[in-house]
């Protein structure tokens, strides 16, 4: 991104909570909605000679993580101490990892438009996560119900140059820890959290400008907003000849400005040394191997797979795999009705815009994936027409019920009699002569109002490609 002569150099760390049922180092539950401090034991709220045991399904999440995002997994990896005073981190301490992390040397791959991208992952480790202050008038209240949840710090290089950019990083990163199942990616709840590093440069120049941290973004909207009002305001005390410090800075959305948190620390501020508490973590070559056969089909190997196999166009696959749960609702219907492209087209319009409006998720979809196959089918075998199957969807939506029994119920089989159709054509044009006189004078436009009036006078159930052909018949005279 070309900016007054400048671009920007964008590095996203991305702070994952763990879909663990117990904490990191301890077997507080995790669950969101528990009571302040409801959630704690001795080890979260830091009690003097509590001791950590690491929790073994947060190592298997993190390795599988890893796996898919293309880390090499380290063999022997080790918890440091990083001392950072905080209210919320009850040991004056958290437990993270530093110079030995389990994940490393990854790379991503998406689109932005119809530009390809490619991110490296520097590393993914694990650390916990601390508690919540909140702070009501002069009082600061402590929640220590999140202090202890397992994180997955996912951190990228300085590889990507515009906020559009980053946004969709995070995007693809949400993406494939939900299809993995590792974390539920609820920015709102804070179980996905984004810090972005943003810096200036002149373009062409190697070097990088000073980095400034803001922290805690929650949305990926924001994302893009905070990296453009960060790059702008560096460009522009560059400009007045002021000097950009390193520091920690926090996004206002309602303002659309960021604002100075604190001074940046260097590591070497936060003196890492590994917990003398925790044993090294040795990973197996069998857990690895375990982890990677355990991995389903990412985002991109699926979107590839329904172009290629099932000849969706890049659009369609691409909202359909967007979330696990819809693109599996699309495959069971698929899979019933043996027609890609209308599954596809029935799912991203009438599904979703229902969908949308009730405010659900497709797992609260009241036809299942069959119905919409069966229904599909219906259409496919000359039962219902295209414009019967919307009132069936309706009904359907409304209902619950099967297709089949709302086409017997309602009497709505379309009409594929030929000597059927052509009475009815036949009673409308002698309704409508002065259109007939009309038609064949000239006024050839009028074809599309005997259409509608046949189908109207059938209620919707003749055959249209039937209709068609023996309205141009008649009307010729």
């Amino acid at each position: 991104m070309s900016n007054r002569g400048y671009e920007a150099v964008i590095g996203l760390e991305v702070h994952a909570q763990l879909k663990t049922d117990t904490k990191m180092f301890c077997g507080d539950a995790t669950s969101f909605d528990a009571g302040d401090n409801e959630n704690t034991s001795p080890v979260s709220v830091g009690m003097p000679g509590s001791l950590p045991v690491v929790n073994k399904k947060a190592i298997e999440y993190s390795i599988k993580t890893g796996l898919a995002l293309g880390c090499q997994i380290r063999r022997k990896s080790v918890f440091s101490r990083k001392n950072y005073f905080y209210p919320d981190l009850p040991k004056g301490y958290q437990i993270s990892q530093y110079d030995l992390p389990l994940c490393e040397h990854g790379k991503i791959s998406f689109f932005v438009g119809d530009e390809e991208k490619h991110v490296s992952i520097v590393r993914a480790h694990m650390e916990e996560d601390a508690g919540k202050s909140n702070h009501i008038g002069d009082y600061t209240l402590i929640n220590y119900n999140r202090a202890g949840i397992p994180l997955l710090e996912i951190v990228s290089g300085p590889d990507m140059r515009t906020p559009a950019e980053a946004a969709e990083y995070a995007r693809t990163i949400r993406q494939i820890l939900r299809y993995l199942d590792v974390c539920d990616g609820n920015l709102e709840e804070g179980s996905l959290r984004c810090d972005c590093n943003v810096s200036v440069r002149k373009i062409g120049t190697e070097k990088f400008g000073t980095k400034v941290e803001i922290k805690n973004i929650n949305s990926f909207r924001f994302v893009e907003k905070a990296i453009e009002y960060e790059i702008d305001r560096q460009i522009d005390e560059i400009e007045r000849g002021g000097k950009i410090i390193q520091e920690t800075r926090l996004f206002d959305p309602d303002k659309n400005r960021t604002f100075s948190m604190r001074t940046k620390e260097d590591a070497q501020d936060y003196r890492y040394f590994p917990d003398p508490d925790l044993l090294p973590i040795i990973v197996s070559d069998e857990l690895v191997g375990k982890m990677r056969s355990e991995l389903p089909e990412l985002p991109r190997q699926k979107v590839d797979r329904l172009q290629k196999e099932h000849g969706l166009p890049s659009y369609d696959a691409n909202v359909l795999v967007s979330e696990k749960r819809l693109v599996e609702y699309y495959e069971k219907t698929a899979a019933f009705s043996k027609n890609y492209k209308a599954a596809s087209n029935w799912i991203m319009t009438e599904i979703l815009r229902n969908l949308n409006e009730e405010k659900k998720e497709i797992t609260q979809s009241p036809i299942r994936p069959e119905q919409l196959g069966q229904m599909i089918v219906l259409i496919d075998n000359g039962t219902i027409s295209g414009k019967i199957a919307k009132t069936v969807f309706q009904d359907m939506w409304n209902t619950g019920k099967d297709p089949e029994v709302i086409v017997r119920e309602k009497g709505l089989v379309q009409i594929t009699d030929r000597s059927s159709i052509e009475k009815i054509v036949v009673e409308v044009l002698v309704a409508n002569q002065s259109q007939v006189a009309d038609y064949r004078g000239g006024r050839t436009k009028l074809f599309g109002f005997f259409v509608g009036a046949v189908m109207k006078a059938s209620k919707g159930q003749a055959n249209p490609d039937v209709a068609n052909e023996i309205l141009l018949e008649k009307l010729k005279g």
